[in-house]
Parts: C-alpha cells; structure tokens; sequence
C-alpha cells in the first residue's frame, strides 16, 4: 500500500510511528486542544442564540416614534433681549407619528424590511371586583404585528387573533385575577374611559413582569381608550438582517425626521456583555491553538535532532531539501489533522452529554445547542493549518542539515 504513496509520505508516516509515543501525545493534546475549542463556541454560540432570540421575541427590531416635546430655554424680553430661563423637563403627554400611514407605508417598501405594523401603547388599569391592576396597553394589529414578535407562539390558551371585543392577558396577570379564556375584564385609563372585553388568550413570555402587566387589545379599540382617534403612538419594523438594524434605523431617522429606536441601541449594554463574551472566547481558542502548535513544534524539533543522521543519509543519497522540507511539513499537518478528527469526535460527545444535563426542570433544554457541521470542519482545517505552522521552524532547520555534518554526528 505504501509503494502507492509519494515518497515524503512513505517516510513522514514510517517516522510518526517509529516516535508512536510522542505521536499520540502530541494527537491527544491536539484532540484534546480541538475539543476544546469546539464545546466552547458551540456552548456560546448557542447561548447567544437562545439570548438573541429571546430579546428579539419581545421586542420589534425597529421602533419609529413621534419627537419629545421639549420646553423652551429662552424668552424675549420687552428691548429684544433673550432671557435664559430654568424649566423643568416637560411631562411627556401621548401623542401620535405624524402622518403614520405614510411613513408606513414608506417603511414597509424599503429594502430589507420583512414587516411594519401600527401600535398604540399606553398605560391603563384592569378593574375586576376590589382588585385593581395597572398595566401596559398595546393596541395592534394582529395580522401584522404577530409578525413582528413571537406572540403566537407564546398563546398558552385561546388565540391571539383579537377583535374589537377582545383582549390578551399575561399567565400571572390571568392567575392573579382568577380569570381565563372567555371571561371578561373591565379597562379604564387615565382619562376615564372604559371599555370590557373578552379574554381571547393567554400569553406565557417565562418573564414575570410582562406576563403580569402586558396587555393586548385591537388597535381601534386603543385609540378610543386612550383618546388617540385616528393614532399610533409608534411604527414598528423588523428586518431580514437584524443586525443591520441600526443603519436602517439611522436612514429612515433621516428621511423622515423623527425619532427612530433601533433593537441594537436598546440594548447597548447587552450587545457590551455578548461582545466581550465573544472575545473570552477568542482569547481561549487563540491560547489552546498555540499550546498545540507549541507541541507539535517541540515534538518535531527532538525528532529532527534524532533522526540527524537519517537525514543525512537521505541527503547524501540525492534527497532534495524540498523533499526533506515537505516530509516534516507532512508531519505536521497529520498530526494536526488526525488529532482535530478525535478531537471533533471528543467535542461531539461533551457536546450530547451537555444536552443531557443541562436540562430546566420540566425536563426541557436550558437553551438548544445545534451540530453545526462547519463547526468540526473549521476546527479540522484549523488544526491542520496549526500543525504545518507549527512544522515549519523543524522543517527548516532539518533541510539546512549539511549531509557531511549530520552523518559524522
């Protein structure tokens, strides 16, 4: 079998078993190295998934809203001076997007946007007997904005397609009330109108907070509550790129002159925490690829030293420096490759453990970790790559061997 093999070939493998030992320390330290490095960015990769994903099912990607009202710093005086005055910030009363089915409608053609919906949000209070809940009022509709957050999937009970007549309650809102699918609540807000309607569903986020002070209503039905006629208090977007999200945020604040929210600021500090979460890994796989090119490198170093003679021989019966260059270089990436395989195979198996027993209580996922293929392909070619670096300085040193020098020593 070997007759079939380039020369370098032949002697790179008779070399690499002749040294079995330090070969399988060396692969063991690369498997192990490999392993490494593909448990972890698989772990982070899939938490930052299930992070990312968790943010973006509470929340639209791009939020248009209508300018804050500010109070003015200066008056004229009776001889045309400017005063200075001290105001107070001015209490920010509910208002509507100026001309919010243009920008709609303008919003929804560009480039990028998969969905735009209306939303009228404001503050109200839920009288049911002697109990009286104060809660967040979004008004919508729902066959554009169940696209724009993950609240169908979130319906526990009922269904999220409201009418006029209906509303969504947060699972401890409904628990705290006594109430269910079917019952019927009273809504009052803050300038005395009332409205009662139906519970159509019940919505579970697994937040606490917005499972009891959320609440969903129809869009109209918001404007006549919270005295907005005709009003939204924001247009909403998201993106077939969500981290594109600023940019776009940034290009329709300049088309249209007013306020515009993107998910990424929003969330300045959360994007902070993944972003260094990013680079630890980075650091990590960064320090574990060069202790493994630092073994491979030692190992390959005492094997030149050993086989001087060898190489001498081979030099002095017509071998090339190239070919001694390529028959470590061989070396090397062998060693790289073979031990980034086990390596993989070792990080698949810490990987099924991990799904095993980071389980929450009712027995489901902490957060789903996925096989992704490039990932043990990555982590193979890396090694390989690490290994031939690594190869190089050896590789070097023993096609400079003079034949003469090496022999007599």
């Amino acid at each position: 079998m070997n007759s079939a093999l380039p020369f370098e070939w032949i002697l790179a493998i008779r070399f690499m078993r002749q040294a079995r030992m330090q070969t399988l320390l060396i692969m063991s330290g690369v498997a192990l190295g490999v392993s490494v490095i593909v448990f972890i960015s698989a772990l982070i990769s899939g938490l930052q998934t299930n992070l990312f994903k968790r943010t973006l099912d509470f929340q639209a990607q791009i939020i248009i809203l209508p300018p804050k009202e500010i109070s003015r710093p200066l008056h004229q005086a009776g001889d045309g001076a400017m005063l200075a005055t001290l105001v107070q910030p001015r209490a920010q009363r509910l208002q509507s997007v100026d001309q919010w089915q243009t920008v709609l409608a303008q919003v929804a053609k560009m480039d990028g946007v998969s969905v735009a919906a209306p939303v009228v949000a404001g503050a109200g209070f839920i009288v049911r007997g002697e109990a009286n809940k104060a809660v967040g009022l979004t008004g919508i509709e729902p066959e554009t904005y169940l696209q724009l957050i993950a609240l169908n999937s979130k319906i526990i009970a009922g269904t999220a397609n409201i009418t006029g007549t209906d509303m969504l309650v947060g699972l401890d809102l409904a628990k705290d009330l006594g109430v269910w699918t079917g019952d019927k609540l009273n809504l009052q807000t803050a300038s005395g109108s009332t409205a009662t309607l139906s519970i159509r569903g019940i919505f579970d986020y697994g937040n606490s907070g917005m499972n009891s002070r959320s609440v969903y209503i129809a869009l109209r039905t918001a404007q006549s509550l919270l005295d907005l006629a005709g009003g939204v208090t924001s247009v909403e977007a998201n993106l077939d790129a969500p981290f594109t999200a600023e940019t776009v945020a940034q290009t329709i604040q300049a088309q249209t002159g007013l306020k515009v929210d993107s998910w990424i600021a929003t969330n300045a500090q959360f994007f902070s925490a993944l972003e260094a979460q990013s680079m630890s890994n980075t650091v990590i796989r960064f320090f574990v690829g060069l202790t493994a090119a630092l073994g491979i490198a030692s190992v390959l170093v005492v094997s030149v030293v050993q086989k001087s003679k060898a190489i001498g021989i081979l030099r002095a019966t017509g071998t090339s420096r190239r070919q001694i260059l390529r028959l470590f270089l061989l070396q090397g990436a062998l060693t790289g490759l073979i031990g980034s395989l086990l390596g993989a195979f070792v990080g698949w198996l810490f990987l099924s453990a991990w799904r095993n027993i980071a389980i929450n209580a009712d027995g489901t996922q902490l957060f789903p970790i996925t096989f992704d293929p490039m990932l043990f392909v990555y982590a193979a070619v890396g090694a390989t790559l690490v290994g031939i670096l690594a190869a190089l300085f050896p590789a070097l040193q023993a096609a400079r061997l003079d034949p003469a020098v090496a022999i007599r020593g």
